[in-house]
């Protein structure tokens, strides 16, 4: 049967060049980072190797740069230290971040009162900016956590414009960056971002890494307690087969980016014009989307929305219908509940995500699928 992947928002192959790179390092650079002899210095060597070239691609200083399991860690802590160790006393984000934005300022909330202000989103999950710098202008000390690509829709926030007004009125920015870290080019030299969170594997690297980015002199508390590791930020030997694949990972998409964001924008461009000639009412969910998500109101009877995952999963395509981390949930999707009408939201909706690794092939075939649906 053939296999069609196209749900890359959820996470991305890995790349051989990747693979290759992980498996040399398992085989000759097994030393604990920490150890001081040079078995260990040389473990530890590929871990700073692997933060310069990640620093270098995001235009910031490498010891700016933090490993983590993923960016979900990386956002509880930076959220939890803002909160206990900053006195931040007001979170400002929106109802259509992802989950690991959502239910950590919610645990915020009740744990420690924090006020919580979300920022309305339009129809098409285009921000409210003028809400946002309303919001503000209240001198209760803030962060704002706002997602730069949506997970979902694949809707761009303008963070340029989200940290400056963060900035002009005393706000921290915190900003998942997930689906658009090696995706885009990333200059943490002008962009007034305070705090931002990464995963490998929406990148073509391995699954179970990730970084945060922390502007120099803020000092977070550490997330976990034991060894020096991190700064002393995040104790526990390193995964250093994993960070190195990351790197490698990040270092390949900015290598090929030019080539691979024109590529992904022409096939983007051309799963639409299928979709509209085989589907003349179909609706593409947001506005000024990134150019490899494209979230799609299918006009079908809105019996068929619960199957339609699995009748395409049966003919070899991968699709979701929202973010990966909640696909065994019957609830419609939280990002589409804030953009759709009730009627919209009984009809399916699908997330097509799209790499390098797709062809005009995977298209016509997924699209040929979903008319016989």
């Amino acid at each position: 049967m053939k296999k069609v992947y196209l749900d890359n928002a959820a996470t991305t192959p890995i790349r051989q060049e990747v693979i290759d790179e992980m498996v040399q390092v398992m085989q000759s650079e097994y030393g604990n980072p920490s150890s001081t002899h040079s078995i260990g210095r040389s473990a530890k060597a590929v871990i700073e190797t692997s933060r310069k070239t990640i620093a270098k691609y995001l235009h910031c200083n490498a010891q700016e740069i933090v490993f983590t399991s993923n960016a979900t860690e990386a956002t509880n802590w930076i959220l939890r230290s803002a909160v206990k160790d900053f006195g931040v006393k007001r979170i400002i984000t929106s109802r259509v971040e992802h989950h690991a934005t959502l239910y950590t300022v919610l645990a915020l909330q009740e744990e420690f009162s924090v006020e919580v202000d979300y920022v309305n989103v339009s129809h098409e999950g285009i921000l409210d900016y003028k809400q946002l710098e309303e919001l503000l202008s209240d001198e209760t000390k803030t962060i704002v956590s706002l997602m730069h690509v949506n997970n979902e829709t694949g809707v761009i926030n303008d963070i340029q414009r989200i940290g400056t007004l963060a900035h002009q009125n005393k706000a921290l920015f915190h900003c998942d960056t997930v689906q658009s870290i090696g995706k885009i080019e990333l200059d943490l030299q002008q962009l007034p971002i305070d705090f931002l969170v990464a995963s490998a594997h929406k990148f073509h690297g391995p699954k179970g890494v990730g970084f945060a980015f922390v502007r120099r002199n803020l000092v977070l508390q550490p997330m976990l307690f034991g060894g020096e590791q991190e700064k002393g930020w995040r104790a526990g030997t390193e995964s250093v087969h994993q960070i190195a694949g990351m790197a490698k990972g990040l270092e390949l998409s900015f290598e090929n980016l030019t080539e691979e964001q024109k590529g992904i924008t022409e096939l983007k461009s051309y799963c639409v014009t299928k979709l509209q000639e085989a589907f003349p009412e179909v609706k593409i969910n947001g506005a000024n989307t990134f150019y490899n998500i494209l979230n799609v109101l299918l006009p079908f009877a809105a019996e068929k929305t619960a199957m339609i995952l699995f009748n395409l999963d049966m003919k070899g395509i991968a699709v979701s219908r929202g973010s990966a981390c909640q696909s065994g949930s019957i609830k419609p999707s939280h990002v589409l509940a804030e953009m759709l009408t009730e009627e919209e939201l009984k009809k399916p909706s699908l997330r097509i995500s799209f790499s390098h690794y797709n062809t005009k092939e995977d298209i016509d075939y997924f699209v040929e699928v979903l008319k016989e649906i």
